[in-house]
């Protein structure tokens, strides 16, 4: 049995803080793993500007509501579940993404949660454990699937390493230099063909 295991943000919808950051001017939260690859490090900067800007989580709310999945994730991610049983392995938040995964045809999703105060403000975050993209692949190995995953960061580098087959998808240059040994792919079908590829059975395009 195989499972595929993809990334959320950068992979099948826009990044949730670089929009926000285009949003309200504030620069410093265009940060993600891809520039800082120390998750707990980049959270704590972010609720740090948060509060120092008075922004809270009705704010970053109404900026999700305008967004959308990334054009062909949808009919991608349709394919997939088509021939895999799929699983999102994402470092967002549930109070982030839920409205999103609504446009995304409600596919399953592993993140994290926010503590949040009568006031709306962030206080902290809650990880469901450390490395969870990693733990996540190491479990459905305990199960006996064979996973492929794909994701586009440098937080995804350790479930692409656990999984018998890794791929990179819109991945930033600094990322595919220092982790060569992941095909890097630009788009859907690409990213189709290196999923046929590292499938075991006869999957059509």
């Amino acid at each position: 049995m195989e499972l595929l295991c993809l990334d959320l943000e950068g992979v099948l919808i826009p990044e949730i803080w670089i929009n926000f950051a285009e949003r309200t001017g504030i620069e410093e939260l265009r940060a993600t793993t891809r520039d800082i690859p120390d998750y707990d490090v980049l959270m704590k900067q972010r609720l740090a500007i948060l509060d120092q800007h008075g922004f809270g989580l009705p704010d970053i709310q109404k900026v999700i509501d305008e967004m959308g999945p990334l054009e062909g994730a949808r009919e991608f991610l349709d394919w997939a579940r088509e021939h895999f049983q799929v699983i999102i392995l994402s470092d967002t938040f549930y109070e982030f993404a839920l409205p999103l995964m609504r446009q995304l045809g409600w596919p399953t999703l592993f993140c994290h949660r926010l503590e949040v105060n009568e006031e709306g403000r962030i206080t902290d975050y809650i990880l469901r454990q450390e490395d969870p993209k990693r733990a996540s692949v190491k479990a459905f190995h305990s199960l006996n699937y064979r996973v492929i995953a794909a994701g586009d960061s440098y937080n995804d580098t350790t479930m692409l390493s656990e999984a018998e087959a890794g791929i990179l998808i819109h991945a930033p240059q600094n990322v595919r230099d220092e982790f060569p040994q992941f095909p890097a792919v630009d788009d859907y079908e690409a990213l189709k063909r290196e999923i046929v590829k590292a499938s075991n059975r006869n999957i059509p395009l």
